[in-house]
């Protein structure tokens, strides 16, 4: 069994986990044996694989997220209370899921839970990143600031996938229709013209035959393949949600040629960015960069902080962990350094933020402008292909007679 933890270390210091144990009091006593000491221990239930799937797909838009958050972040720096903001914002919001989510939140936080709790029930909507920046805000007290930054996080996220969404468009209707024309092909029409070549004695060529394999296993089994397809998409989808799945993914997009370099830098803005509104909200540089490793939204970074940060309270300066982590370019230890030695760390970590989020933007437009052109020519390489499976038997036959 699993259970969910909160608990305070000797030195005071907040502790949030998970502990596998036969039972609640054996939980306990494992906490308890490493010195902790529990707040709350409760069990985790399993989520049901077909749950996980139905979260996958039961998603409220990032555009209606934003406009929620931005809203919030303005009422509560208009100093209106949380509850009364909670409220003018369910009589606001058209979405039914949203809406109901916002009801939820207002009666949890009735009921004597913090936001970052509430938020917390409701994964679906609000990702770990989104959360744990919440939680931040209310060690600091500058829940407002946060949102606002969550606000233009969010808006420059949509902007970024609207961008790629219609350099898409064109290109996958295009692919579409090429799949459709190749099925109609190999199914259809070349079992048809096959007889004629065989009474020729004309040899086919081996991707012809590979075409025409492929034509009748897909007439004959359509339906299998239509089975497998889904049972796999389905196992992926599940796998994916759960919490192995999560790292594995965090690994393998580190890996991707080109895409990898993206989200190592997009990791890096979120990581200056966060820790720079924690250590501007008062917290020490350990701290800042403890609950900043919750909030990259990847189980790698997420450890490599967690490592800088007990390096730092062991005395070492967080420049010089840092430069021995290969995963940070050396350009984000050298700022560190300066802001370290200047006591400016604060605003150097804005000037990484600012520094690759502008190389995370320069990268997607640079991809953007590529994608389709790249797509064509792969299309362009696939059409020849195929006309050749068709022409080149045509051309023997011609030349038999």
């Amino acid at each position: 069994m699993k259970f969910g933890y909160k608990a305070r270390t000797k030195e005071g210091e907040l502790q949030i986990g998970n502990v596998e144990a036969a039972n609640r009091d054996s939980a306990l006593s494992i906490l308890l044996g490493h010195g902790l000491f529990v707040l709350s221990l409760e069990l985790i239930l399993e989520v049901h694989w077909y749950a996980r799937i139905l979260d996958f797909f039961k998603r409220v838009k990032s555009t209606h997220l934003m406009i929620f958050t931005r809203q919030f972040a303005t009422l509560l720096a208009s100093q209106v209370p949380l509850s009364d903001s909670l409220a003018n914002l369910y009589r606001q919001t058209s979405h039914p899921l949203l809406k109901e989510t916002i009801a939820d939140i207002a009666n949890d936080i009735d009921a004597g839970f913090s936001l970052s709790q509430s938020l917390e029930r409701h994964t679906s909507i609000f990702s770990e990143f989104y959360v744990n920046m919440v939680k931040s805000a209310e060690v600091t007290g500058r829940l407002s600031e946060v949102l606002d930054f969550l606000a233009d996080y969010l808006e420059k996220q949509a902007a970024l996938f609207a961008k790629v969404k219609n350099a898409l468009i064109y290109p996958i209707f295009v692919i579409a229709l090429f799949i459709v024309v190749v099925i109609v092909m190999v199914s259809v029409v070349l079992p048809q013209i096959t007889p004629i070549f065989s009474e020729a004695n004309i040899e086919l060529p081996i991707f012809t035959q590979i075409l025409l394999s492929l034509g009748n296993f897909i007439s004959r089994w359509w339906w299998a393949v239509g089975i497998v397809l889904f049972v796999f998409l389905l196992m992926i989808i599940d796998y994916f949600q759960t919490e192995e799945g999560k790292v594995v993914f965090d690994e393998l997009s580190l890996r991707v040629p080109v895409i990898g370099l993206l989200f190592r830098k997009l990791y890096i803005a979120r990581f200056a960015e966060s820790s720079r509104v924690l250590i501007k909200g008062g917290l020490t540089i350990p701290q800042a960069i403890e609950i900043s490793s919750h909030t990259i939204g990847n189980t790698v970074y997420q450890g490599l902080l967690h490592e800088a940060s007990g390096q730092i309270r062991k005395g070492q300066l967080l420049s010089k962990t840092l430069e021995a982590m290969p995963e940070f370019p050396p350009l984000v230890s050298q700022l560190i350094s300066v802001g370290e030695t200047t006591g400016r760390l604060e605003q150097l970590l804005e000037k990484v933020s600012d520094f690759y989020t502008r190389e995370v933007e320069d990268m997607v437009n640079n991809l953007v402008t590529l994608i389709q052109p790249a797509l064509m020519v792969v299309i362009g390489g696939m059409v020849a292909l195929l006309f050749a499976s068709i022409l080149l038997p045509l051309y023997n036959l011609s030349r038999a007679f």
